[in-house]
């Protein structure tokens, strides 16, 4: 990649790819040079400066960074993001609250009452047992369930040795302390950590509490990076300046190009970054990987490197080494054996219940139906099942009853692009009952006796229609080794709002990745989704 040089400069060999603010062309560096010397030369002139403003679109940056490498050209400055340091404070202030106020609970629930200072302190060991777990580093926090995993242990841990204390002192009067305080303080814990996570995202939404990235790669990876990052802000990952191999132009996705990947450690003091992403499908060698980690070492940026998979779950995933060389263990998904009779419990020990609460409703909506437009209750419709198998699915009636005939008429319409899948937001095909329990999805409950009768699940990729999948290609046909769900991945990612491509996407990835933790987290999603209203018509 060109890096921009001072204009009286020697051009060498290259020409740049860009031109200053006044239209001039700026000439490159030989391949050897780096980003902190062309910036040292750019700041002789306050043409030269402009000229780096431009280059970067970050107004002063090019002065500051050749003032600070005049002074200390060769000295690597430790990153310091502010957001990090004031949100690992408040949780430790959260997080001991949250333990005095649990043994303060248990203190008063026992008999006789504990000393007011043990319970202090073991409020202190529950913090200093979180600390000691390495719960609040900051490769853990914000991100992942490492956190909250390494919460709970520490707190578990906690119990296992204050139990052994107080039985080799046989002391009693930590009791209490053991079997109420420290579980309340786990739980309170827990609820801080999650309750602080949430307003992570909200900042991070605002593109606030962000890691500032430079990205290393080949253009193309570096575009998929960008566009991934941007997808998911939760991830708290800002891409702000990118290292490439060859680039077209001086932009990749609207950010800047820094320089070639031997320029990041300049590129990261040029755009004040924290995080180095080394991108899937770079050409940048094993010993120039370690090199650049070495370099880091001290600067307090971090390094991420991205495999070249997608779509994995990380549970799937294990780091072995073999002589130094570390290999990614991507295990198979398994859809047999004890993992499908978990799943079946699930369905069987929440739908049972499930329809024994919803009677009145699905009573009430049933009577609603009847008595708003001729036709029957319920509709029941030919879909696809597990391995092709076909069904008969029952829905609450949301149309009018000639609605299929009329779909031919409206096929110009469809809002659903690029798929076999037909939505249209405005469909006059659909009742005034209809639109109502469509968009809380109360259509969607007698599904529930399919659960029962085995032919769906809680969870899993939407049951398709037969003409949908005579439309399906080799690699979506995957998502018919599982149960069709009443809500899955595509439900609570936004519905009908979805493109059929990014539907097909969260369907596989369901179907390679399904754990029950993540039905679990599924269904408690889906309720928000239907309480949003989102996406629903």
């Amino acid at each position: 990649m060109q890096d921009v040089t001072d204009g009286a400069a020697d051009a060498g060999p290259r020409a740049a790819a860009g031109t200053t603010g006044g239209g001039a062309r700026v000439p490159a560096p030989a391949r050897g040079s780096t980003l902190t010397a062309t910036l040292a030369a750019l700041a002789a002139t306050e043409a030269d400066t402009q000229a780096v403003v431009e280059r970067f679109g970050m107004p002063g940056t090019g002065a500051l960074l050749a003032r600070r490498d005049r002074a200390k050209p060769n000295e690597a400055r430790r990153v310091r993001p502010r957001w990090r340091n004031r949100y690992t404070r408040l949780l430790v202030v959260c997080d001991s609250a949250a333990g005095v106020a649990a043994m303060e609970l248990a203190a008063r629930l026992a008999t006789p009452r504990i000393d007011p200072l043990l319970a202090a302190l073991a409020a202190a060991a529950v913090v200093a047992a979180v600390t000691l777990n390495r719960s609040y580093e900051h490769r853990y926090l914000g991100h992942g369930t490492d956190e909250l995993h390494r919460v709970w242990t520490a707190c578990v841990y906690l119990v296992a040795a204050t139990s052994l204390a107080a039985y080799a002192t046989q002391t009693l009067q930590v009791r209490p302390l053991v079997v109420v305080g420290i579980p309340l303080a786990a739980v309170g814990l827990l609820g801080v950590h999650g309750v602080a996570r949430l307003l992570l995202y909200r900042m991070r939404r605002r593109g606030r509490c962000v890691q500032k990235v430079v990205a290393i790669g080949s253009e193309r990876s570096v575009a998929e990076m960008v566009r991934t990052t941007r997808s998911d802000p939760n991830a708290g990952l800002e891409i702000i300046g990118a290292c490439v191999t060859r680039s077209l132009g001086e932009r990749i996705e609207d950010v800047p190009v820094l320089g070639t990947p031997a320029d990041v450690l300049a590129a990261l003091r040029a755009v004040r970054a924290d995080t180095v992403i080394l991108t899937a499908w770079s050409d940048v060698a094993q010993d120039d990987l370690r090199r650049l980690s070495w370099d880091l070492e001290g600067s307090g940026a971090q390094l991420l490197v991205a495999p070249r998979l997608a779509e994995v779950s990380a549970p799937r995933m294990h780091i072995r080494t073999v002589r130094g060389q570390p290999l990614l263990n991507v295990e198979e998904p398994e859809f047999t054996g004890i993992r499908r009779l978990v799943k079946k419990g699930l369905d069987l020990g929440l739908t049972l219940p499930g329809l024994f609460v919803l009677s009145p409703v699905l009573l009430g909506v049933a009577l609603a139906v009847k008595l708003t437009s001729p036709g029957p209750v319920l509709f029941r419709q030919e879909r696809v099942g597990k391995h092709t198998e076909p069904f008969r699915m029952t829905k609450f009636r949301s149309m009018y009853v000639d609605a299929e005939e009329r779909l031919a008429q409206l096929q110009h319409l469809n809002e659903h692009g690029g798929g076999p899948l037909f939505k249209m937001k405005d469909d006059p095909r659909v009742t005034p009952v209809g639109r109502f329990i469509r968009r809380f999805s109360l259509d969607e409950l007698p599904q529930l006796f399919d659960v029962l009768r085995g032919d769906m699940s809680l969870v899993g990729p939407r049951p398709p229609l037969p003409r949908e999948v005579q439309m399906y290609e080799e690699d979506v046909r995957r998502r018919l080794v599982v149960k069709p769900g009443i809500t899955g991945l595509w439900q609570v990612s936004g519905r009908s709002d979805l493109s059929w491509d990014e539907s097909v996407r969260l369907d596989l990835q369901y179907v390679d990745d399904w754990t029950l933790w993540l039905d679990l987290k599924i269904i408690a999603q889906t309720l928000a989704a239907v309480l949003a209203r989102k996406g629903a018509y």
